[in-house]
Formats: structure tokens, C-alpha cells, sequence
């Protein structure tokens, strides 16, 4: 709930922040732009401020930015607990401690290290192992929550897909609203005066044009984000079969 939260207040960050630039800088010079265009009879020019400023590539941009934002903060969480792969978490002073030690261990680490992805699998091992005392048992377990971890992983990125395929669709509606608002001017076009038309066009492919290059960028980043994301995954299972298992084994041939 907490996450769902912060989320949504940066989100709300992110759109007041686009929206004061659209106001204070970009449909500014978009007018003084276009209306020196119109007053020297010439079209709108293709400068970055006349492709931007319609509200659809605000749109557009604001939720590229959320979800860009989205992308580093998993990428950054996912590296800062990165060193936890290099460390010995059931390793203890006491050679004899037994494995309801080793639990209670991990279970007393601080919030934002007990949440992560390899103590989370971690404890449910080991629990199974406390349980059954059956070394197949928890290497099952194992496999079982590295899955579990996979579609977790997977599910979480299902609002970043859900921008990058909405980004693309909100451009489209921005270039069925500039198709429309040409063919409603093809009588001036007729009689001689084709501004309006041309400008309209200009909002239907600037639409597009603009939030197709913010999905390209957004899958682009998403890539990344994924790659970290399996490698998690692979270090995961690496680890709890290297430090996990290899302790239960000597555990349950004593």
C-alpha cells in the first residue's frame, strides 16, 4: 500500500512539474513560433516547442517520465542489495547453531533486507527444511520459490508494460483528433486557404510521432530493467545452492 502511494505522489509530481514547462516555457515559444510563421505566410515549422505543445505529447510525456522513474527505482533497489549475493547470510560464530538459529537469524535482519528476493526464498527453504528434515524436500523448495519469484517479478512490471503500450495509444487518439479537425476545414482547403488543415495534420502525425519515440525509449529501458531482473533470478537459485543446501546436506547427515 505504501509502494501504491509513493507512486502516485510521484506521479502527481511529475505531471505538475510537465505541466508548469508546458506553461511557462513550451506553449509560449509554440505561439510566438507559429504566429511569426503565420505573419511571414509560411507553415508551422518543424521545431521541437510546435511538436510538442499539444496536450497529448504532454500527456504522453508525463507518463514516459513515470514510468522511466518506475524503471530506475526497481533497477537501483535491485543493485543496492546486489552485494548480499557476495555475503554468507547463514554463516554464524557458532558452528553447532542449528537451523531454527539460522531462521531466527534471518528473520531478525532489518525490513528492507528480510523484503528482499533471496531472503525471501531463503526463509521459505528453510522452513520447508525445518519441517520435512528432507534435503530433496527443501531443494524442491527451492526451485518452487525461485518460480514463484519469476512471476513475482514479472507481475511487478505490469504497469510499466501497461504505460508503454497506453503512451502509443493516447498518440493515436491525438492523430484521430487532428484527422478529424482537417476533414472538418476541407471546405477552406477548397476555397484556397489550406493553413488550418496543414495545421491540423500537424497535430495528428506530431502526436504520434512524439509518443512513439517515448514507448521506443520506455522498451528500451524495460530491457534493461528485465536483465537485471533474470540475473536476480539465476543468482538467486545460485546462492541458495551453494550456502543453502550445502549446509542442510551436513546438517542432515549428522
Amino acid at each position: 500500500m505504501f509502494a501504491l502511494i509513493k507512486n502516485l505522489v510521484l506521479l502527481a509530481v511529475i505531471v505538475i512539474a510537465v505541466h508548469f514547462l508546458y506553461l511557462g516555457y513550451i506553449l509560449p515559444e509554440a505561439d510566438a513560433v507559429l504566429t511569426a510563421a503565420a505573419a511571414a505566410g509560411k507553415s508551422a515549422p518543424r521545431e521541437l516547442v510546435v511538436i510538442l505543445k499539444d496536450l497529448e505529447q504532454e500527456i504522453c510525456i508525463a507518463l514516459g517520465l513515470w514510468a522511466a522513474c518506475l524503471i530506475v527505482m526497481k533497477s537501483l533497489s535491485i543493485a543496492r542489495h546486489r552485494y548480499m549475493y557476495k555475503v554468507d547470510l547463514l554463516a554464524s560464530d557458532d558452528e553447532n547453531q542449528d537451523m531454527k538459529q539460522v531462521l531466527a537469524q534471518l528473520e531478525a535482519l532489518d525490513d528492507d533486507t528480510r523484503e528482499t528476493p533471496l531472503v525471501q526464498t531463503l526463509l521459505t527453504s528453510l522452513r520447508r527444511f525445518l519441517i520435512t528434515r528432507d534435503v530433496q524436500n527443501t531443494s524442491d523448495a527451492i526451485e518452487s520459490g525461485v518460480e514463484a519469484l519469476a512471476i513475482r517479478l514479472e507481475s511487478e512490471n505490469s504497469m510499466i508494460r501497461y504505460l508503454i503500450w497506453a503512451i502509443p495509444s493516447i498518440g493515436f487518439i491525438g492523430t484521430v483528433r487532428g484527422i478529424g479537425q482537417a476533414l472538418s476545414q476541407a471546405d477552406l482547403a477548397l476555397a484556397g486557404d489550406i493553413a488550418g488543415m496543414t495545421d491540423s495534420l500537424g497535430v495528428a502525425f506530431n502526436s504520434t510521432l512524439v509518443a512513439l519515440i517515448v514507448s521506443i525509449i520506455l522498451m528500451l529501458l524495460l530491457h534493461g530493467l528485465q536483465r537485471l531482473q533474470d540475473d536476480v533470478i539465476v543468482r538467486t537459485q545460485a546462492y541458495c545452492e551453494s550456502f543453502l543446501l550445502n549446509r542442510i546436506s551436513k546438517v542432515a547427515s549428522h
